[in-house]
């Protein structure tokens, strides 16, 4: 820390494709609700393109705290998706 603020070294980006912007979207605003555990530590930040994708990026002042909330994040963004997968028809092009 430097100053009392603390310095993000650690990035991750990840960007998942899922070819509609509603289907992003439920996504989206099923995982936004929650927040970082440790937000002193990581920070998360997301987005939603027009085109379907969603983007995170995390910061973290320690490798292990992102490693941490980047895995957490997957498994939930894993049953957010599989449940939309279930439960809406596939997107017509």
């Amino acid at each position: 820390m430097r100053g009392g603020n603390a310095d993000y070294d650690f990035t991750c980006n990840l960007e998942v494709d899922y070819r509609d912007e509603a289907n992003a979207r439920i996504v989206y605003n099923a995982l936004a609700v929650d927040e970082e555990l440790r937000p002193g530590k990581v920070r998360r930040q997301m987005s939603v393109a027009a085109d379907g994708k969603l983007s995170v990026r995390f910061e973290a002042v320690e490798a292990r705290v992102l490693r941490a909330s980047y895995s957490a994040f997957v498994d939930i963004l894993t049953l957010a998706s599989k449940t939309v997968e279930e439960f809406t028809a596939p997107p017509t092009y």
